[in-house]
């Protein structure tokens, strides 16, 4: 699943500043899970320590978004 979406706001003629053509957005994994299915995989206790989370579905980089 794809976490960084994006959109293409309106552009008014008479805006004053350069438009930003395209925004994105993240969208964290827990939003589409809304509840802990049974035999979720799960990451080692140094993976787990080192991503943050027990669940690999639930994993979350933080990449730097383009703006």
């Amino acid at each position: 699943m794809n976490q960084v979406r994006s959109y293409h706001p309106f552009i008014g003629p008479f805006d004053p500043c350069p438009p930003i053509r395209t925004k994105y957005y993240s969208t964290p994994p827990h939003l589409f899970i809304t509840f802990q299915p049974p035999n979720l995989p799960q990451f080692s206790a140094f993976e787990a320590l080192k991503y943050g989370t027990l669940w690999p579905a639930l994993y979350s980089p933080y990449d730097k978004m383009k703006t």
